[in-house]
């Protein structure tokens, strides 16, 4: 039998959002291997399980640590936020692995994104086509990183953005704002989400002008509507175009 490794989307935050693959999952693991803020939150959740964290930015070092776990005959958790394959951890162990040239099998378990998370908060954002865009630019340039955001708004998409600021990126997303305003109404329908599932949890609409000029974190999400996205009883819902007879 091959060592496993199952890679793990916890979700955006507490137990709830967990779906009951990646309980079940972590419950099968000797090792839950994870960065260390998200360790720190599952341990809460699974203090019965050995845990093996690295800060931010070790991401490759936690890819070979959960391997070489596995090959001792450990079964492994490599644990992310949200959705292992969005924006996580899914993508960096099978390259890791194969480079490594490490016989395990590796089983990605789907979890609940930030971006499903947050929309259901606010109501109903998605319901029509739309872009996942991260500001982050630790790995993506940021000319391209704005260049997909103003594509994006031209082709009306609604827009979900990840990582839209923080300290040393205070200005990102006003910048992303202004690209935005070149296509869509500064009366634009938008929205944002803090904290997801966790206490504290906060969540408003605004216009695209007034999201010009508001203070967002690393644990915030933002929506920018379509052309066709309303305000509903203060909900944010963008239209599918059903008929209602």
């Amino acid at each position: 039998m091959k060592p496993k490794i199952y890679v793990v989307g916890f979700g955006p935050g507490e137990r709830p959002y967990m779906t009951q693959q990646a309980v079940d999952a972590m419950t099968q693991a000797d090792l839950v291997v994870g960065y260390t803020t998200y360790v720190r939150l599952l341990e809460k959740q699974f203090p019965e399980l050995q845990y093996y964290a690295t800060p931010m930015r070790k991401e490759t070092d936690r890819c070979r640590a959960a391997v070489e776990a596995a090959l001792t005959g450990k079964t492994v958790a490599l644990v992310s936020s949200g959705d292992s394959g969005i924006y996580g951890m899914a993508g960096v162990l099978l390259e890791i692995a194969a480079e490594m040239q490490a016989d395990v099998e590796v089983t990605a378990v789907a979890g609940v994104t930030a971006a499903s998370a947050a929309a259901a908060v606010l109501g109903a954002p998605l319901m029509h086509d739309f872009a996942v865009i991260s500001l982050s630019d630790c790995m993506t340039p940021l000319e391209q990183i704005y260049r997909r955001v103003a594509l994006a708004a031209e082709a009306d998409f609604v827009i979900c953005l990840y990582n839209p600021g923080s300290h040393k990126r205070a200005d990102y997303l006003e910048k992303a704002c202004d690209l935005m305003l070149r296509y869509k109404a500064p009366e634009t329908v938008c929205g944002i989400v803090s904290q997801i599932g966790r206490d504290g949890e906060t969540s408003r609409t605004m216009t695209l002008a007034e999201l010009r000029n508001t203070k967002v974190d690393m644990f915030t999400t933002v929506f920018i509507g379509n052309s066709q996205t309303k305000e509903i009883r203060d909900h944010m819902v963008t239209p599918r175009g059903y008929r209602y007879e």
